[in-house]
């Protein structure tokens, strides 16, 4: 056996910790020479431009869709439960942006022995660290039977929207050369001709 396996686990560890400290006293005072000053100044603008950056990521806000389902019996007095949701959803620092009441579906397949349910859409903008505080509240709430919190990709919708805009550009220009084509096909009568019936 080598003299190194002879040695306890303990004076292993500690002679590969002096080595590993020997190397980078000396590989960092060698940086230190060839960088010059230059080191400190560009380490600490870096330090302090990474610390700014996380702040403003902490306090940014994300686009989120909420899908809430609400109980049937809700469809007469649905202000007081969408209230609700709605105060949950600004008590988290969100900001409802867009709503869309779908009314009474019919479910897939039945939820809490209920066959229908009131869909109503949000498009909400809220800090992503609150998003679960949204969702453990959701599910206490009474009036909820199901919800879904998502992402949307807004790269997606925005390439969506620009091939819709393109279609319907197409689409009328195609409508005008038909138009014109359709004049200039159709025979008129001359003067003085009959025409057979």
């Amino acid at each position: 056996m080598s003299a190194r396996a002879k040695q306890p686990d303990a004076e292993q560890g500690a002679a590969r910790v002096e080595r590993k400290e020997d190397v980078r006293d000396s590989t960092s005072s060698e940086h230190r020479s060839q960088e010059g000053s230059n080191a400190s100044g560009s380490t600490g603008g870096a330090t302090s431009s990474a610390g700014g950056q996380a702040s403003t990521v902490r306090s940014s806000v994300s686009q989120y869709e909420i899908a809430v389902l609400y109980h049937p019996d809700l469809e007469i007095d649905l202000e007081k439960a969408t209230g609700k949701v709605e105060k949950i959803i600004t008590e988290s620092k969100g900001k409802i942006v867009k709503t869309d009441n779908w009314g009474k579906r019919k479910l897939a397949y039945p939820i809490v022995k209920q066959d229908f349910a009131v869909y109503v859409f949000y498009t909400v903008d809220i800090p992503p660290e609150n998003v679960a505080k949204v969702e453990q509240t959701f599910n206490i709430t009474d009036e909820i039977i199901r919800f879904l919190i998502t992402k949307p990709d807004l790269k997606a919708i925005a390439k969506a929207e620009a091939l819709r805009a393109e279609k319907a550009k197409k689409a009328t220009e195609r409508k005008d050369r038909d138009e014109d084509s359709l004049d200039e096909e159709t025979p008129k009568p001359r003067r003085g001709s009959k025409i057979e019936e």
